[in-house]
């Protein structure tokens, strides 16, 4: 029997780096561009804001005649009316103020604004009780962004502020890398569709598709689902090339049996040059992995069970659809910190992935308790909040040990 070769998940992601790269970049409307990834700087095309603005309702100064101001002695200055909002402000003259709104353009010759708080109002003047400095409540041109200044970084992920960024710079539209589109495949003799309502005898059905499919979109993809590959090689080896030939991304979520495995070992290598690149990791679960190169299109035979697929896909699968939306590759995850309830044993050598149920104990404490089972067992997965490395130089984890917990996204 051949001995697997398995590579460290470190170097695997490392492969993936290397080994591939972004998709092309193409041209996106605004409001269709959250959570894409930017494929050009981009540098702001006017200065914003584009006039000095108010910051509070008040009346629009110049500082210098407020000095000395206060409750006892008010500075006295006449109202030349309100600069309604959205409209060009006069210009200010000397011994004058300008009410003004949140938001509103300063006149010229003003230089602060005097909150509406701090004064009165009798006529046509207003007494100010508070004097202010120059600049004061103010925001002023090109503060926020100059006219030129880098405003969005290539490689940067748009989320909601980066689309008001653009918003506000009149930018509609940008280059971003194409959404990749990632190919499930089942494999495997003893699965049967997941919709299936009565099952044969010996058959399960198919649970790794919906969940990968699903996972494959949480990561930024538009995943197709291919169906169960036939059991003969030739009809799989030509269902996965026609997969693949429709994305930039295949699973094969292969079968547990020997012959299954070679099927796909197989194909991977005959898909396209270089061909394979890895054949096993040492993790748990999820040790029988395969990932290929076929032709620049990442390919990965993922295990048939679904706790290792599924732990799989969240480390290796997202760092792929991570390189092809040209994201920098991110294993960081929402964690938490929590005091293991019970000894976790471990192999030295190899990296284990431990599903853990949290909860507080009577003085508030996080406590983590391992979820225990088979690699099979979905029920694990689903009760599972996230779950806790042990890296390969360590033998287990003891109670009561402080531990950090990785969050299901």
């Amino acid at each position: 029997m051949k001995l697997m070769k398995v590579t460290s998940p470190e170097r695997v992601i490392e492969i993936i780096i290397e080994q591939f790269s972004p998709l092309e970049a193409v041209e996106v409307e605004l409001m269709e561009a959250g959570g894409k990834c930017l494929a050009e700087d981009i540098y702001s095309p006017e200065d914003l804001p584009g006039f000095n603005r108010s910051t509070v309702d008040g009346y629009a100064v110049s500082a210098q005649e407020t000095f000395g101001a206060s409750e006892s002695i008010p500075a006295l200055l006449e109202c030349s009316g309100e600069i309604p909002m959205g409209q060009a402000a006069p210009s200010l003259d000397p011994g004058y103020c300008y009410q003004v709104h949140t938001g509103g353009m300063l006149p010229a010759g003003s230089d602060a604004v005097v909150m509406i708080e701090d004064t009165d109002i009798t006529g046509d003047t207003v007494q100010i009780y508070r004097q202010v400095a120059p600049g004061q409540n103010v925001i002023h041109q090109g503060e926020d962004m100059a006219k030129g200044q880098l405003a969005l970084s290539r490689g940067q992920t748009l989320r909601s502020p980066e689309l008001g960024l653009l918003a506000s710079m009149g930018v509609s539209h940008i280059k971003a890398y194409r959404q990749p589109v990632i190919g499930i495949l089942s494999s495997g003799d003893e699965l049967a569709p997941y919709h299936t309502s009565e099952l044969e005898a010996g058959k399960v059905r198919d649970s790794n598709a919906p969940a990968l499919t699903f996972m494959g979109q949480q990561y930024g993809a538009k995943a197709i689902y291919g169906g169960i590959l036939p059991d003969t090689y030739e009809e799989f080896q030509n269902e996965s090339q026609k997969m693949l030939d429709k994305v930039d991304f295949m699973v094969l979520s292969g079968g547990s049996s020997v012959g299954t495995r070679d099927f796909t070992s197989r194909t991977l290598q005959e898909l396209g040059e270089p061909g394979l690149l890895v054949e096993g990791i040492s993790i748990q679960p999820g040790k029988p992995t395969l990932l290929a190169n076929c032709g620049g299109k990442p390919v990965m035979g993922l295990p048939g069970h679904p706790v290792s697929a599924l732990n799989i896909f969240f480390i290796f699968g997202k760092a792929i659809l991570q390189v092809l939306s040209g994201l920098e590759v991110n294993r960081e995850v929402a964690t938490i910190k929590a005091e293991l309830n019970r000894n976790v044993p471990s192999k030295p050598g190899r990296t284990d992935y431990v599903r853990v149920k949290l909860d507080k104990d009577e003085e508030g404490i996080t406590v983590a308790a391992p979820v225990f089972g088979r690699s099979g067992m979905l029920r694990t997965l689903a009760e599972a909040d996230g779950f806790t490395v042990i890296p390969p130089e360590k033998e287990g984890l003891a109670t009561g040990e402080t531990i950090e917990v990785q969050l299901w996204d």
